[in-house]
């Protein structure tokens, strides 16, 4: 489990494809804190650390996932979030962020709102159901509230910390960006369904 305050900003070094599926290493001081093993979310995708080597950590991304995210785009060079998982005794100053990616969206617009970046991002109307102004929201694993929701997008207002710790910083139109919606809605949409 994640909280969606991303720890650092990690830059793709290799990328090697197979018809397995990716094997990304990424470039980041958090490797130091990583075991084989170990859980991250990169992108707000839940992935493995493998092949530890000083900063630099390895992690496999399968067809589904590369399906199902936008890691499939990231090339060389490219800059990623990464969020180590929540420890027991830490606060959770984000939300609850399971590094489980519901869809992928694309930013379609942007505008500065005094200190603030608003970024509209586009998404499917059956994604947007569990959005409400207000609320939660993952955005390549970064944990923000939702400040406006219409039929085919969503706005999220960014400040200027978040801005230069994530990717988010230089998102621009037509960027894809993976999107995790509250875990409760869907709990609470099930729930109410079986009624």
């Amino acid at each position: 489990m994640f909280t969606g305050l991303v720890a650092d900003l990690g830059t793709v070094a290799e990328l090697h494809s197979t018809t397995d599926g990716v094997r990304m290493a990424i470039e980041s001081p958090l490797a130091a804190e990583l075991a084989e093993g170990d859980s991250i979310a990169v992108n707000g995708v839940c992935l493995t650390a493998v092949g530890l080597c000083g900063d630099r950590f390895g992690a496999d991304v399968m067809h589904e996932t590369l399906r199902r995210s936008s890691l499939g785009e990231v090339q060389p060079g490219s800059r990623v979030n990464l969020e180590l998982p929540l420890q027991a005794h830490a606060r959770l100053g984000g939300h609850i962020v399971q590094g489980h990616v519901d869809g992928v969206g694309a930013v379609s617009a942007t505008r500065e709102d005094g200190f603030a970046r608003v970024v509209t991002i586009a998404a499917d109307p059956d994604l947007l159901r569990y959005v409400v102004a207000k609320g939660s929201i993952a955005v390549d694993g970064v944990s923000l509230t939702v400040a406006r929701v219409a039929d085919d997008e969503f706005d999220v207002s960014l400040i200027p910390e978040t801005l230069a710790r994530t990717n988010l910083g230089t998102a621009r139109p037509g960027t894809p960006v993976n999107l995790e919606v509250d875990i409760l809605a869907k709990y609470v949409e099930k729930l109410v369904g079986q009624r």
